[in-house]
């Protein structure tokens, strides 16, 4: 595990190996698989699990009780560049993070990704394999690319 100072890990929090984790949080008894990345300004809730594989961006706040497949990416910037209009590499105050929301108890299926700016509400399932585009409303289930609605949960 690569974790800096910055981390703040709650109570009984189980991380595996090969992680990269700064500038975060992460609330009590989730667990972080192998391979996953959670960058700063990221906040993790309680009893959550982050599996292997996937990278948590500047700027996802990931409520209590969520589930996040293998390989599950978000995004933070809709329009990304490496450089300026004046061709030198970009620099933090160079771009906005855009944050996005996943709501408790939500469910996102493995090798999904999660454009920016986006809620996923309260108990809602995202599909493997979508790319979420726009807001899941709560209780629903959503997959595809794009992702739509399939049907509510019952």
């Amino acid at each position: 595990m690569n974790k800096s100072k910055d981390v703040i890990l709650g109570k009984d929090v189980k991380i595996y190996d090969f992680t990269n984790l700064y500038g975060c949080s992460i609330g009590d008894e989730s667990k972080i698989g192998t391979f996953v990345e959670i960058q700063k300004g990221s906040t993790i809730g309680k009893r959550c699990k982050i599996s292997s594989h996937s990278f948590i961006c500047e700027g996802v706040i990931i409520e209590d009780e969520v589930f996040i497949g293998h390989n599950v990416t978000f995004i933070n910037d809709l329009y990304p560049r490496s450089t300026t209009e004046n061709g030198e590499i970009q620099r933090d105050n160079d771009w906005r993070c855009i944050p996005t929301i996943i709501k408790k108890g939500a469910s996102i299926g493995s090798s999904s990704t999660i454009l920016c700016g986006l809620t996923i509400g309260e108990n809602a399932i995202i599909g493997a394999g979508s790319v979420v585009t726009h807001d899941v409303p709560a209780g629903t289930v959503f997959a595809g690319n794009p992702a739509h609605k399939l049907r509510d949960i019952s």
